[in-house]
């Protein structure tokens, strides 16, 4: 068993592991040991000096994140351990080893118990995220244990944690393959259709694998209907509402990056003569006030309004203020998929957001979805702020 540095708990302060929440905040340490460093792999004890948890040790609000309730040595047998877990999870769901979809979330930070690590799975490549310093010191160890896990599914592993670490001089966090290198193909499918990853600039892991499920919503409800894509960044749901046979459709982002992605997207699957789609390098709010056009459906999927809770008041003032546009641009009857990804903003807060807007535009909504991240983004049970992504389908009137 591997001797780690300790950390002790203050009187109480323990309760919250003992139901399995994964993170020690740091005003619930009473001591630790010298010398403890950002990254550290930590034993933690009660005040009683008995032990209740293994896990990373950060300077921040959340001290450590929890590996294990278990007392034993965070090696590469461990790594291979929950990644087995995760791999298995998903296949259990059908989403791994799926010819139609081989774009899917392999582990989910607290959702498969490895909190601080995202890993993303696009065809042969795997892209993998660190949000602790524990495991970008571990990001090696994790890139081995995951093509041994994989066996064969994942030959590539590129990893992107430029933007996701918190500043640290000479940390070594910039964006590279581990194992493996670039290949030739940068496409990948979900639920038939084929996407182009930017996983060496683009958002996230290069493209946002949690709206899969409700693209495939949005499908359903396209047909014969002129949609407004909002945000579009990759053009998922646009790609998804032509082939849903929309009547047409209009992509905007602020980013011409992320414009010539949705259209490279929409060619590559759509024949060259179909000319439903036009895309829009334009802020949201300046489009939605500056343009007169209807629509019968609109997707508003912008990204997090606020980071922490700090943030909540005005984020919550955004979203109103951005349905407040929509509504205004919706035709009677019309259908509005409305999102947000900000895990500050509770499902309760954002519903609240979204009546207020309604009220304000006076018009008569009914919610037929209530929408949410997929199974492949797992919600560890006793960590509730796993919830990050909610969604309303309205019918407006």
């Amino acid at each position: 068993m591997t001797q780690y540095k300790s950390v002790y708990l203050k009187r109480g302060k323990e309760e919250s592991l003992k139901r399995f929440h994964p993170w020690v905040f740091s005003g619930a340490i009473a001591k630790m040991d010298e010398s403890i460093e950002d990254g550290d792999t930590v034993n933690v004890y009660t005040s009683e000096d008995k032990f209740i948890a293994v896990g990373h040790y950060q300077i921040g609000s959340i001290a450590v994140r929890v590996l294990s309730f278990e007392e034993r040595s965070i090696d590469k047998n461990f790594w291979e351990e929950r990644l087995s877990e995760a791999l298995k999870m998903r296949l259990a769901i059908g989403i791994a080893d799926n010819y139609e979809n081989n774009t899917y979330r392999l582990v989910h930070g607290e959702g498969d118990s490895l909190p601080g690590l995202v890993i993303d799975c696009y065809g042969k490549t795997a892209v993998m995220q660190a949000h602790s310093v524990g495991m970008h010191i571990n990001r090696t160890d994790i890139a081995e244990a995951l093509v041994k896990v994989m066996n064969g599914r994942i030959e590539n592993v590129f990893y992107k944690s430029e933007t996701t670490l918190p500043f640290k001089a000479n940390l070594g966090q910039e964006n590279e393959f581990i194992l493996g290198g670039p290949t030739d193909e940068d496409l990948t499918t979900e639920n038939g259709l084929r996407f182009h990853v930017d996983w060496l600039r683009g958002q996230k892991t290069g493209f946002f694998v949690d709206q899969r499920e409700n693209r495939a919503l949005l499908e359903h409800y396209a047909k014969g209907r002129t949609v407004l894509n909002m945000f579009c960044y990759t053009g998922g749901f646009s790609v998804y509402a032509m082939r849903g046979g929309a009547s047409q459709v209009h992509s905007v982002d602020s980013s011409a990056k992320a414009v010539e992605l949705t259209n490279a997207n929409v060619a590559l699957n759509l024949p060259p003569e179909d000319h439903r789609h036009e895309a829009f390098c334009e802020d949201a709010f300046k489009y939605l006030d500056s343009h007169d056009d209807k629509y019968d459906l609109i997707i508003l999927d912008p990204p997090a309004f606020a980071k922490h809770r700090g943030a909540l008041r005005n984020a919550l003032k955004g979203y109103t203020h951005l349905n407040v546009k929509g509504f205004q641009r919706i035709r009677k009857g019309g259908i509005l998929f409305t999102f947000s990804c900000s895990q500050v903003v509770s499902k309760e807060h954002f519903r609240q957001a979204v009546f207020t807007a309604a009220a304000q535009a006076g018009r008569k909504v009914r919610i037929l979805h209530q929408l949410h991240q997929p199974a492949d983004h797992p919600i560890n049970i006793y960590h509730p702020e796993g919830e990050y992504l909610k969604g309303l389908v309205l019918y407006v009137e």
